[in-house]
C-alpha cells in the first residue's frame, strides 16, 4: 500500500478568491440554504390519512377494551382482532401527527418533508 501523503491545506487569498468582493458574507455557501419548494410543501393528504389511522386506531382500542372488561358483549378472540388492529392503524397514525404536529410547531428536526405526499 502506498503511504498517505502529507500536504496540508489553507484558505485561499482573497484576491485569489473568484467570489464577489462586495459580498459581506464571504464564508456563506448558497448551496447549503437552498430550500426547495417541496421542502416546506405540506402534504394534506397524508395529515388526513394520519388523522384518520389515529381516531380508527384509538376507537378499535376502546372497543378492545370494552369487550376484554366486560363492558360489552362478545367473545375474547373478538377482542384480539380488534386489539390487533387498533394497534396496526393507531401506531402509523400516531407518528405521522406526532411529526405534522413538531413541524408545524418549528422544533428543530420535523419538516413537513419528512412525511410522504400521497
Amino acid at each position: 500500500m502506498s503511504s498517505r501523503r502529507q500536504v496540508r491545506y489553507s484558505p485561499l487569498s482573497a484576491e485569489d478568491r473568484d467570489d464577489d468582493v462586495g459580498n459581506e458574507q464571504e464564508d456563506v455557501d448558497l448551496r447549503f440554504h437552498y430550500t426547495p419548494k417541496s421542502y416546506k410543501k405540506i402534504p394534506w393528504k397524508s395529515i388526513a390519512l394520519a388523522l384518520f389511522l389515529l381516531l380508527l386506531g384509538s376507537l378499535l382500542l376502546f372497543l378492545s377494551y370494552f369487550i376484554f372488561t366486560g363492558h360489552m358483549d362478545g367473545d375474547r378472540s373478538q377482542a384480539n382482532g380488534l386489539l390487533l388492529l387498533g394497534i396496526l392503524a393507531f401506531l402509523p397514525g400516531f407518528y405521522e401527527t406526532r411529526v405534522a404536529y413538531y413541524s408545524w410547531k418549528g422544533a428543530p428536526g420535523y419538516t413537513y418533508a419528512s412525511i410522504p405526499d400521497y
